[in-house]
C-alpha cells in the first residue's frame, strides 16, 4: 500500500484538494491521508507556527483541519503525530492558481513540499492555472489526468526524486481537447510590481487589499514554466532547497580572502 499525504493552502474544503484526493484513489493500492489548513493560507510560504498551540480537528475518516495552520505546520504535526512509519509521499494541491516563476518562494502550496522534503519525504506540488472564470468553466478534468500519470511515474520509480528536491506542477488554463503534453523546463522570471487597492470602511479609516499581480514574465533564450504554460503545456520543474548562489562564491572569496 502506497501512503500518501496530502494538503494545500487554500483550505480543507477548496475543491481543489478534493479533487486531488479523488485523482489519488483511482491510482491502484493508494491511502491518502488529508491534513489541510482550516481557513486559506494562499502566500504564506514555508511558514511554521511558532506562537500558539496547533490542534487536530477530525473533518472524516483519514481527513483533518489543522486550526489555523499553514500547509508546512499541516506537514510537520502530521509526521510527528499521525504516522508511524513516514508516508510515500506528500502531494500539495491542487492549488487554486498557478506557482510559477519566483512564485515558488511565495507559495504555501509548495512550502509544504519544502517541509516534506526537509523530512525525508519525496513531495509534489501541483497547481492549476486559470485565467478569469476558466476554474468554474473547467473545473479540475485536465488536472486530474495530469495527478495521475506524474503520481504513476514516481511511485514507479520512472521519476526519481533527489533529495531534498521536490516537483513543481502546473497544468494550463485549457480544454483537456486543447492541452499539447508536458514540458519539462526550469522557473521563469517573473515581473513583479507592488500593487494594492486602498479603500476606506464605513468610519473612514484607509486599508489596503494587497493586489493580485498579472502574469508578466521575463523572455529568455530557453523555455520556462511560464512561457509554456501559457502555450497550453503542463509544466514539470524540478526545485531544490539548496539557494546557493554558486556563481557568485568566487567573487566573495577574492574580496574576503584576497
Amino acid at each position: 500500500m502506497i501512503e500518501i499525504l496530502i494538503t494545500n493552502d487554500d483550505g480543507y474544503e477548496a475543491q481543489g484538494l478534493l479533487e486531488l484526493k479523488k485523482a489519488l484513489l483511482e491510482i491502484p493500492n493508494t491511502h491518502v491521508t488529508i491534513v489541510a489548513p482550516s481557513t486559506e493560507k494562499s502566500a504564506c510560504g514555508h511558514s511554521l507556527t511558532l506562537t500558539k498551540p496547533l490542534r487536530f480537528i477530525k473533518v472524516d475518516d483519514d481527513f483533518f483541519k489543522l486550526d489555523d495552520a499553514t500547509p508546512s505546520d499541516c506537514v510537520y504535526l502530521s509526521l510527528h503525530a499521525l504516522f508511524v512509519k513516514k508516508p510515500d509521499l506528500i502531494i500539495s494541491g491542487i492549488n487554486h492558481g498557478a506557482n510559477l516563476g519566483e512564485d515558488i518562494t511565495y507559495s504555501g502550496t509548495c512550502g509544504a513540499c519544502m517541509e516534506g522534503v526537509l523530512q525525508g519525504v519525496k513531495s509534489i506540488a501541483f497547481s492549476q492555472f486559470y485565467k478569469n472564470n476558466s476554474l468554474n468553466e473547467l473545473g479540475f478534468d485536465l488536472a486530474r489526468d495530469v495527478v495521475k500519470k506524474v503520481v504513476k511515474k514516481v511511485i514507479s520509480g520512472e521519476i526519481s526524486l533527489l533529495n531534498r528536491q521536490f516537483l513543481n506542477v502546473n497544468i494550463p488554463s485549457v480544454a483537456k481537447a486543447d492541452f499539447k503534453g508536458f514540458r519539462v523546463v526550469k522557473a521563469g522570471l517573473r515581473k513583479y510590481g507592488t500593487e494594492a487597492v486602498l479603500n476606506r470602511n464605513p468610519r473612514g479609516v484607509e486599508y489596503f487589499w494587497l493586489g493580485n499581480a498579472r502574469l508578466d514574465f521575463i523572455a529568455q533564450d530557453e523555455p520556462s514554466d511560464l512561457s509554456e504554460i501559457n502555450a497550453g503545456f503542463a509544466t514539470l520543474t524540478p526545485i531544490k532547497l539548496d539557494l546557493t548562489a554558486y556563481e557568485s562564491l568566487e567573487n566573495l572569496q577574492r574580496a574576503f580572502n584576497g
